[in-house]
């Protein structure tokens, strides 16, 4: 049996099918849809943000040669003094190797780039890539390893910069966007906020200060741009903490003022010119603060020591004073402290509120050069006679610099290149630290030694 239908009914029927098919086919794509809402009202979007941004930052590509030993137990002195192996090492042919990071132009008409030292770190050869396709070799200016900061040069024109923010001005909560190249995998872009701020005390360098955000960064970020909203630099991008060696949404950035302190520094003298203060620090406790009578909750780095002839004995500093602010800017941790003061130059003047007697006071300092004023090392401690200290500049601790083999601390296992971390119990960052340590102990001294990746204590009597 078939079944007819009338003309009619066939003829709207097509009609209907066609005017379907040309909706259908005129209907344009989702990424084609303008950014609207049902009401026709435009959406905020980053779009335009990003597209101004994202010339200005770089993959960059290093390449290294490295030598390996033909037999990895040569690498043990132990092993070739026991078997009376001569040190001398036999090498494999070097072979090459590459990583991948990211950079930001900082400034287009010169062809400078901002990135992370350990981004460019034993480079042979260093390897700009833009996002319109052009590479470049690049020429490493200069870098600041306490910071984590390199300044490349790139011989190019139509290049596109990146203004900077001021990362004084940023709060928890902005909204920040990293721009980089995570996993080599080419220009990528991920936002978040800004989680905190003064992030110290991670060991990752020897000058910390970091911005904490949620925007994922992951390896190959490193070097990359933190911004704002409105396209400018913040931060550079530069560690996580991954215990699954993936972003878990705890990202480091530098403050673009403490990096921008760095790179006219390298651009100007070739190298950082860090001062100092003379003085030791530490961290305050409850314990403290209650020693010191101090207001339930007062935040601030106390004074251990002041070193003679130092910058801060000239300004009045003494041992007990409680810094909580530099020029009007909190103070809370002593790798706070330590980067306010480490980014100025020499010769700047700067000005501390202090706590004394339970009062505010301000001190105007000027920034001493590292040299000038020293701890007389022979007059530390009788036990210690012999050794040369030297400051970590690398961060915590003091390093043994030198040591004559028949004194004391010779005797009970000091060795040059030690670093010490602790004496009496005490934390000791500086030389002054190490002076008020040691004025504790009058027949014995309690060291915490690291030695090749590992620690112990000493005690010298």
């Amino acid at each position: 049996m078939s079944l007819t239908l009338p003309k009619n009914y066939m003829k709207a029927l097509r009609l209907y099918l066609f005017v379907i098919a040309v909706a259908f086919i005129s209907l344009p794509s989702p990424a084609a849809l303008p950014i609207a809402d049902g009401d026709g009202n435009k959406l905020p979007s980053l779009a335009p943000m990003v597209e101004k941004v994202n010339p200005a930052v770089v993959n960059i590509a290093t390449f290294s040669k490295r030598q390996e030993l033909v037999n990895p137990l040569l690498n043990d002195p132990f092993f070739r003094r026991f078997f009376n192996v001569p040190d001398q090492r036999q090498f494999q042919q070097p072979r090459r190797q590459r990583s991948a990071g990211s950079g930001v132009i900082v400034d287009a008409d010169q062809g400078i780039i901002m990135t992370n030292f350990h981004v460019v770190k034993s480079a042979d050869e260093i390897v700009v890539s833009l996002k319109d396709g052009r590479t470049f070799n690049a020429e490493m200016k200069g870098s600041d390893p306490d910071l984590d900061i390199a300044i490349l040069k790139v011989d190019s024109k139509d290049l596109t910069d990146i203004n900077f923010a001021d990362s004084d001005e940023l709060a928890v909560g902005d909204f920040v966007v990293a721009i980089g190249n995570p996993f080599g995998l080419g220009q990528t872009v991920t936002t978040g906020v800004v989680s905190a701020l003064g992030r110290t005390g991670l060991g990752i360098e020897g000058y910390e200060n970091f911005i904490q955000t949620d925007a994922s960064i992951n390896p190959g970020n490193s070097g990359g741009a933190l911004v704002n909203l409105r396209g400018e630099l913040v931060g550079i991008n530069t560690a996580i903490i991954s215990p699954a060696g993936g972003n878990v949404g705890i990202g480091f950035a530098i403050p673009v003022n403490m990096a921008k302190a760095s790179m006219e520094q390298i651009l100007e003298y070739g190298e950082v010119r860090r001062g100092l203060l003379g003085i030791g620090i530490q961290d305050i406790s409850p314990d403290l603060r209650k020693a010191f009578d101090l207001d339930n909750g007062q935040q601030g780095v106390l004074v251990t020591g002041v070193n003679s002839n130092s910058p801060a004995e000239k300004a009045g500093l003494k041992p007990g004073d409680v810094i909580v602010a530099v020029d009007d800017k909190a103070t809370v941790s002593t790798g706070q402290l330590r980067s306010l003061i480490g980014s100025r130059r020499i010769d700047e003047r700067v000005t501390l509120s202090l706590v004394r007697n339970g009062k505010i006071k301000e001190v105007k300092v000027k920034i001493g050069k590292p040299g000038d004023f020293t701890v007389d090392n022979d007059k530390l401690h009788k036990l210690l006679e012999g050794v040369r200290f030297e400051d970590n500049a690398r961060g915590k601790g003091i390093i043994v610099a030198g040591i004559d083999p028949s004194s004391r601390a010779a005797s009970y296992g000091l060795r040059i290149g030690d670093l010490i971390t602790q004496v009496n119990r005490q934390e000791v960052n500086s030389l002054s630290d190490l002076s008020s340590a040691v004025s504790r102990g009058t027949d014995a001294i309690l060291m915490y030694v690291q030695r090749n990746r590992g620690g112990f204590y000493l005690v010298i009597k």
